[in-house]
């Protein structure tokens, strides 16, 4: 080998250092990312295990191998934990405590035994285990980033079979008892495969984690604060695109919103806003646009080759919203809703469709509120 062990683990070791460091100080910065205080704790357990294992490379002792394993074992079964929390939301405790706790079990009692190969092929089975638990962890994750989550299964998969081949070695070798340190084809390549994969894992972990950041503050500056839906700045990203024909933009606004706010409050008002939209996003399909405008201002961006379609949407819930009761703290709120509707001929752009929609509402206002009424430039087009 090119670097000898010794050598190999004071890289991993300061390798490990820096990142479960970097870690650590990112957690502190953003405490409900429990997953970073996972991976930093699991990188803390895994060096400990490492300066133990270092510690038999010139000196043999069974029981700092053993130490050894079992730090290594809790370490990757936190690594799993913060994986899976990453990956979908939930730690899997369960799983990861079943594994530590089966892994650590078989090695301690294979040592106590005296079979301290065997102890050794087990704890390099369970690591490997873990290690391609957690790898599948981000393979079926994958649709969030294809490239970055694949390429960490990848480097998980490959870590994984470097521990199993450690174990694969001692059996084939019929090592069931050590007396010096494992040494073999297969432990060199699990040294360079560890420092290079463990250094590779963090690197794209830390890139995913600030992607994700990355696109949640983005979907929050889109995102209305108070609905849920779009907001403004969201919907007229690119107000001069072209709009294909068929597209119909549906604006809405709630009737006599002021005196809801003036009479029930503010609070209340919010109320009213929130029920209006969880009822315009129960009416919509997954293909179209819903986003708040602006006060009590809504529009819905609707594609669908059936003129009808966009007027059917408004009108149910327009009649849903005339039905309704929402209940406050200062009493019952009733209201209705106007809206108006444009289609695209398909040489139009978002903003024109907004301000044909907009000059309908206002017509249905005009007419007496608690009504639908389409874009008189697409009446006489039809």
């Amino acid at each position: 080998m090119l670097l000898d062990q010794l050598s190999i683990l004071i890289a991993i070791g300061f390798s490990g250092a820096s990142l479960g460091l970097t870690l650590f100080m990112m957690w502190i910065v953003g405490r409900g990312e429990t997953h970073l205080l996972s991976w930093s704790l699991a990188l803390a357990f895994i060096l400990v295990g490492v300066a133990f294992f270092g510690s038999v490379v010139e000196n043999y002792n069974a029981t700092f191998l053993l130490v050894s394993f079992l730090f290594l074992i809790a370490g990757f079964g936190l690594l799993y934990a913060g994986s899976a929390k990453f990956c979908s939301g939930q730690a899997d405790w369960p799983l990861a405590m079943t594994l530590v706790i089966l892994g650590g079990l078989s090695t301690t009692v294979a040592f106590a035994l005296g079979y301290s190969g065997i102890g050794t092929m087990a704890g390099n089975i369970l690591l490997g285990i873990l290690m391609l638990t957690t790898g599948y962890r981000y393979w079926i994750a994958r649709a969030e980033s294809p490239l970055l989550m694949t390429a960490n299964a990848a480097l998980y998969l490959i870590v994984s079979v470097s521990f199993v081949l450690c174990g694969y070695a001692l059996a084939h070798e019929g090592q069931y008892i050590l007396t010096a340190k494992p040494s073999n084809w297969a432990e060199d390549i699990n040294s360079i495969v560890v420092i290079a994969g463990l250094t590779g894992i963090g690197t794209l972990s830390l890139t995913l984690n600030q992607a994700r950041i990355a696109n949640r503050h983005k979907r929050e500056a889109m995102t209305d604060a108070l609905t849920g839906l779009l907001n403004r700045r969201a919907l007229l990203q690119n107000p001069s695109d072209t709009m294909p024909a068929g597209t119909a933009l549906v604006a809405m606004d709630l009737d006599y919103f002021k005196k809801i706010n003036d009479r029930f409050g503010h609070d209340c008002g919010d109320q009213a806003l929130k029920a209006f939209a969880e009822l315009i996003r129960a009416n919509i399909r997954p293909t179209d646009l819903a986003a708040r405008m602006g006060g009590e201002e809504f529009c819905i961006v609707v594609s669908d080759e059936n003129p009808r379609a966009p007027t059917a949407i408004a009108e149910r819930i327009r009649e849903q919203v005339e039905a309704m009761t929402i209940p406050t703290a200062a009493g019952p709120i009733r209201t209705t809703v106007s809206a108006g509707i444009s289609y695209s001929s398909g040489d139009e752009t978002l903003q024109s469709l907004l301000i044909r929609a907009d000059e309908a509402l206002y017509e249905a206002k005009s007419e007496g509120r608690n009504r639908v009424r389409t874009s008189s430039l697409n009446s006489l087009a039809a």
